[in-house]
């Protein structure tokens, strides 16, 4: 029997009420929906939310699916209204540089804005498609959230997912013509906040063992104390920023500066895990405790340009090493 014949099944058995032959419909397409709502709302608890929302309100619609479109389409139809309702509800995140012009001195103070929504890490494994790594980068997310939440979905559905027009309209219940102005907004401004050379392809260009050898530079600089290591990794016009810390440093002489004021000093002795996040090389960072153990502290997500690094993005906090599935201790 063909495979459709067991799809057809499985809806039929899920339509009169079998939640385990529904489970069994949406897990092939769990993961793709989870990162859907990641770069629409720009954190995995939130993405994980609306996942579990959607499905909820696609179980309950069930019975009034009419199979006029896939069942792709339509749950990514639910999801994506769940995620529009989340957007309006929670507001956009954030990253440091959104919120005000670099520091141009060394803040000691360390004190974290509890009261912004501060963009957060996620985790994309070796498994994932190049298409699907670049969609989740850290710049393209980042400037995914100065979109209107109409703009975003409709961005999203066109650029990442392949959705016509018409097919967005009928998603979000517009005219193809409002889509199409959407989508002209919303390429404007992303062509403005992201760097015309991805991720993936920088990373392609630099290739594995320099991007490996970057990696273990700064753990290692970071783990001695050097100074000079640290550096030798940076370009010139480096950024380094901290959420939920506001402050961020921009320029060679300024991340040199807090390097050797904080990291490289003050926090003590660290040890670090090699990761990745949002398709990036990152590195999560932990903290030796008077407890003899190493407590985490932060996941670096590493923006590589002409092999070295042009930005660096600590993620502070329990939530973004869960968000990653890493110890909170080593």
């Amino acid at each position: 029997m063909s495979e459709n014949f067991f799809a057809e099944a499985e809806l039929a058995a899920a339509r009169a009420g079998d939640d385990a032959a529904f489970t069994r419909l949406v897990a092939p397409l769990r993961d793709e929906l989870r990162a859907h709502g990641y770069r629409m709302l720009g954190s995995v608890h939130d993405a994980e939310d609306a996942l579990q929302e959607a499905l909820l309100r696609a179980w309950r619609a069930l019975p009034r699916f009419e199979g006029r479109s896939t069942l792709r389409t339509w749950l990514y139809t639910v999801a994506t209204r769940t995620c529009l309702d989340l957007i309006e509800s929670r507001g956009r995140r954030a990253l440091p540089v959104d919120l005000g012009p670099a520091a141009e001195t060394v803040d000691t103070a360390h004190a974290p804005r509890d009261d912004v929504a501060w963009l957060g890490p996620y985790p994309v494994g070796p498994a994932g498609s190049y298409e699907r790594r670049e969609s989740v980068e850290l710049a393209f997310v980042a400037a995914l959230q100065h979109l209107p939440g109409n703009q975003r979905a409709a961005l999203l559905l066109f650029e990442v997912l392949a959705f016509s027009a018409a097919e967005i309209a009928e998603m979000m219940k517009t005219s193809v013509t409002s889509v199409n102005s959407a989508l002209s907004r919303a390429r404007r401004v992303i062509a403005e906040r992201v760097p015309d050379r991805g991720q993936q392809r920088a990373l392609s260009e630099i290739g594995d063992a320099r991007v490996r050898e970057i990696v273990t530079g700064f753990s290692t600089a970071l783990e001695l104390g050097d100074t000079d290591a640290l550096v030798a990794l940076l370009t010139e016009d480096v950024t380094w920023a901290m959420p939920p810390l506001p402050s961020w440093y921009s320029g060679l002489a300024s991340v040199t500066a807090f390097a050797e004021a904080v990291p490289l000093s003050s926090c003590g002795e660290w040890r670090h895990v090699v990761t990745e996040a949002n398709g990036q090389p990152a590195v999560a960072g932990y903290l030796l405790g008077e407890d003899g153990r190493h407590h985490r502290w932060s996941v670096t997500v590493l923006t590589l340009r002409d092999g070295r690094v042009c930005a660096l993005t600590s993620f502070i906090g329990d939530e973004s090493f869960t968000a990653m599935g890493l110890p909170l201790t080593l």
